[in-house]
């Protein structure tokens, strides 16, 4: 079974090598929801990207983000949208609030930490540069999400190896599959 989803990048777009262009490739019902400015993204233009997306959809999708795009799911989701999603698989979020975060985006500050209303996994590493293994543990409690540490594996992207990925898509699959099927 091909599942509904939806991919969103983080801040730069993903390049050819991230896991989510691959993913895409070998599924080609997945589509990566546009963004106008991936340099210097503003987040409410960007929830209004996502909306419309997901107003497209046929069924609920599984949002499948990656980075600063985990903050953007969080704000969608506050923003009380008429559409819905199945649930939300959110990897390796950026923590907006660290003084090492870059400062290229606007309307992202601060994390929002409420109960997301939908089903959601974190992936997270234990040695990304963007966010702590502690505050990603934080993020996932504070939305409700399962957390799966993946050990060391940076920002768990493409420069950091992660490209085809296969252990992700499987994750990703089982859960499109309790929270789609």
């Amino acid at each position: 079974m091909d599942f509904e989803v939806l991919t969103l990048a983080g801040l730069w777009n993903s390049g050819p090598a991230h896991w989510q262009t691959r993913w895409e490739a070998e599924h080609p019902a997945w589509l990566r929801v546009p963004h106008r400015d991936w340099d210097t993204p503003r987040c409410d233009e960007w929830v209004a990207e996502l909306d419309a997306a997901i107003g497209r959809c046929q069924r609920p999708p599984v949002l499948a983000a990656h980075s600063l795009s985990c903050s953007l799911v969080t704000r969608w989701a506050a923003a009380g949208s008429r559409h819905a999603v199945a649930g939300a698989f959110l990897v390796a979020p950026s923590d907006v609030d660290a003084p090492s975060y870059p400062d290229c985006t606007s309307g992202f500050q601060p994390m929002l930490l409420a109960p997301l209303p939908f089903p959601s996994m974190v992936v997270a590493s234990s040695d990304d540069p963007y966010v702590t293994e502690q505050r990603a543990r934080l993020f996932a409690a504070s939305w409700g999400s399962e957390f799966v540490s993946i050990g060391d594996a940076g920002h768990i992207n493409g420069d950091a190896g992660y490209g085809p990925w296969p252990a992700g898509a499987a994750m990703l699959l089982a859960f499109c599959a309790r929270v789609q099927g």
